[in-house]
């Protein structure tokens, strides 16, 4: 059990501490940059004919919002002549790209996650309130009906991060990095590519954690009678 969780742990941490030591490596203000991210990404935009897409910024993480049609990235960002600031950009814009092509899986994504919201929201509430009410109050003829309910909460965020990664790597290699290498001199382009393997690596290990956890719940599940 231990070493299930200090696995989950480590799982978890280690991708978010290389992801954040790479943007930090990659940065640096470069003054022979001739843009900017926002002018980088309006360029973009203008040669892809997303004419409707805006670019903002934003407190919350960096992201593309369908239903605005905005490309999102972190405050203070936009104005930086770094490969960090510039690649991501780039990625949000690949999303765009993906969005006005249709791109199956991105409307899938979007699809499995309007439908299932409030399975989501359930399974939750089951597991940070529920299960520790029942434990409390003795009420152990519930916990095999609550189990299913948060096993299927996690089923179908397993489906949605698989199909994420799907969607993350296809914005990043073949939406972001072609326009990446075109536009961005060349021997930038491994830093470039660092950045979006270690973002990519992120959904990787988020796919695996929901997986791991899946396996545990269905372990428990199997042991309550």
């Amino acid at each position: 059990m231990y070493l299930f969780g200090l696995l989950l742990i480590a799982i978890f941490v280690l991708p978010k501490f290389w992801l954040n030591y790479t943007i930090n490596r990659y940065d640096k203000e470069l003054s022979g940059m001739p843009f900017n991210a926002k002018e980088f990404g309006e360029l973009i935009l203008k040669e892809k004919n997303l004419t409707k897409v805006s670019i903002e910024e934003t407190n919350l993480e960096d992201h593309y919002d369908l239903t605005d049609n905005a490309v999102r990235v972190k405050t203070g960002r936009l104005k930086k002549k770094s490969i960090t600031s510039l690649a991501i950009v780039c990625h949000e814009i690949g999303h765009a790209i993906q969005h006005k092509e249709e791109y199956g899986p991105l409307n899938k994504r979007t699809n499995i996650v309007e439908k299932t919201r409030w399975l989501s929201k359930i399974g939750g509430g089951i597991l940070y309130s529920g299960l520790p009410l029942i434990i409390a109050t003795g009420y152990f003829s519930l916990i095999k009906i609550c189990l299913l309910l948060v096993l299927s909460s996690i089923l179908i965020g397993v489906l949605i991060h698989l199909i994420t990664l799907d969607v993350e790597i296809d914005a990043s290699f073949n939406r972001a990095m072609p326009i990446l290498r075109e536009k961005i001199p060349e021997e930038y382009h491994h830093q470039c590519n660092s950045i979006l393997r270690a973002a990519a690596f992120t959904y990787v290990i988020g796919a695996l954690t929901s997986f791991l956890s899946l396996r545990y719940l269905w372990l428990l599940l199997s042991r309550v009678r």
